[in-house]
């Protein structure tokens, strides 16, 4: 097959894969469809980008990401900073045309913090200690401690308390495949080919430019920007390293870089022997080359700790870990392994792990193959999985059943990393427990000084980098890309669609 034969071939992949060209929607890839649209259980990038269309919080975030109003009025904060009263703000519906009142707002609370509904946001309402509807427009929040700044952490979404028939909410509830929102978008439907249509919300507190957007499922990120080069496609949310160039050199198209607040990391289950075991960890950290994984899928910055390196919490005094195959020996010896003809072994035993992935993270394949030859080269024994969504939600987030995992985390601007490392998080699935870290946590989630807490997190860096329950990755280098007929674009660096009435198609 020569090159002509194999661009037609391509051509003719990827524009089957766009389905109809539309002159008025904006369609953009996803390299998987959100099974579940409820931001109750947002485990998923892809999730929280159709949250945004589809849904609201109290609060958001403007153009410089200070928090602003999105469905309060007005809002008061108490003396002894222990409450807030708020007010909504008037005529706001649903999208089934339910008026919006207090009564939603109280609803959402108490099924995040209701543990039979599992949500994997409880941690975002933990600080509250209740919600009461004082009447259809105007609530109070109590808080378990002071709050200096609470409309900072009001950016959970709101869901209708008509959908459901009590606070305890299921993942499999009716909800999942017929939403309902406040959002600047509205949920339309699923399609044969797993793409999902969403048209403008014409009720939506400000004016929406784009009448119809349409998330289309692209499993091979190959043919992502193929589309964009043969305007099947109008946005890519991330655009790869090496289809940088050329999108870059097309007149059609506009690269958007943007700063994410997303880490990669690999993550050990501390309830398993050897990995319960402090010096079996450092060793194994201490066995990959962090730069050499890297290098195939992106340029970033290569991460010591739980924080990106511009946020203020980062410990930039901790440096990441180097790779040093002399010291990962040392360290495995001093727990009593002995290096044979197998590999490392101890009582007998061979050093093996089983390493974990999703298969909906881009990138994912190239880097768990990567990082298995690297330990295999330093005597360790690898075998691979790869879960699918559901999988994934069920070994990991429920069973907590693995050895080692490849997966990334992604924060707001509160960059509150409490549910990952507290020994009481709820997305602490590695099972990580240390009381100073513990405590530090809690003293900065309680500071009202922000220095204060920038010295409490940096050192909570510092002792969690030392205990090793996660290698560190980095956090990549992001573009989007959009076709130039979109114009008046903002993206947010970590939901992508915050701003997304303001865009414009020409």
């Amino acid at each position: 097959m020569n090159n002509k034969t194999l661009h037609l071939f391509a051509l003719g992949i990827a524009l089957s894969l766009a389905g109809p060209a539309s002159g008025t929607a904006l369609r953009y890839a996803e390299d998987q469809a959100p099974g579940i649209i409820n931001p109750l259980f947002t485990t998923s990038m892809s999730e929280a980008r159709v949250n945004e269309l589809l849904f609201d919080g109290l609060f958001t975030d403007d153009r410089d990401l200070a928090s602003t109003p999105a469905l309060v009025d007005n809002w008061e904060l108490a003396e002894d900073k222990l409450s807030m009263t708020l007010s909504l703000k008037p005529d706001l519906y649903w999208q089934d045309g339910t008026p919006l009142s207090t009564k939603d707002v109280v609803f959402t609370i108490e099924a995040m913090k209701n543990p039979k509904t599992l949500s994997s946001e409880a941690g975002r309402v933990e600080w509250i200690k209740s919600a009461e509807a004082l009447s259809s427009q105007q609530l109070r929040l109590t808080f378990n401690q002071p709050e200096f700044q609470p409309q900072d952490k009001l950016f959970f979404k709101i869901v209708p308390s008509h959908a459901f028939d009590s606070t305890t909410v299921r993942r499999g509830d009716d909800f999942r495949t017929k939403p309902v929102g406040t959002g600047p978008y509205q949920f339309i439907s699923y399609n044969p080919d797993n793409s999902i249509t969403y048209r403008r919300n014409t009720d939506y507190r400000d004016s929406v430019g784009i009448p119809e957007l349409v998330m289309r499922e692209v499993n091979d990120k190959n043919y992502q920007a193929k589309l964009m080069l043969f305007e099947s496609m109008e946005a890519l949310i991330r655009v790869l390293p090496r289809d940088l160039a050329v999108l870059q050199n097309n007149r059609l198209v506009e690269l958007y870089p943007y700063q994410t607040n997303s880490w990669w990391y690999t993550g050990f289950n501390l309830t398993r022997a050897p990995f319960n075991e402090p010096k079996v960890r450092a060793a194994l950290a201490h066995m990959v080359d962090v730069e050499a994984l890297l290098a195939p899928v992106g340029t970033g910055a290569v991460l010591s700790g739980p924080f990106v390196k511009s946020s203020p919490y980062y410990n930039h005094d901790v440096a990441p870990v180097s790779a040093d195959p002399f010291l990962a020996g040392g360290y495995l010896e001093e727990a009593g392994f002995e290096q044979g003809p197998d590999g490392w072994q101890r009582d007998g035993e061979v050093l093996t792990l089983q390493l974990s992935a999703p298969k909906a993270v881009e990138d994912a394949q190239e880097i768990v193959l990567n990082l298995q030859a690297q330990l295999q080269q330093n005597g360790v024994s690898v075998t691979v999985e790869f879960l699918d969504e559901a999988e994934w939600k069920a070994r990991i987030w429920r069973n907590r059943d693995f050895d080692m995992l490849l997966s990334q985390w992604s924060f707001d601007r509160n960059e509150d990393v409490r549910d990952q490392f507290h020994s009481k998080g709820a997305r602490n699935f590695g099972s990580y427990t240390n009381e100073k870290v513990d405590d530090l946590l809690d003293r900065a989630r309680n500071s009202s000084d922000p220095y204060e807490k920038k010295m409490l997190l940096r050192e909570a860096h510092r002792v969690i980098h030392e205990d090793h329950p996660m290698i560190f990755l980095w956090t990549l280098d992001s573009y989007a890309a959009l076709n130039t007929k979109i114009s008046q674009v903002a993206i947010h660096p970590f939901y992508f669609f915050t701003y997304v009435s303001s865009w414009r198609m020409k």
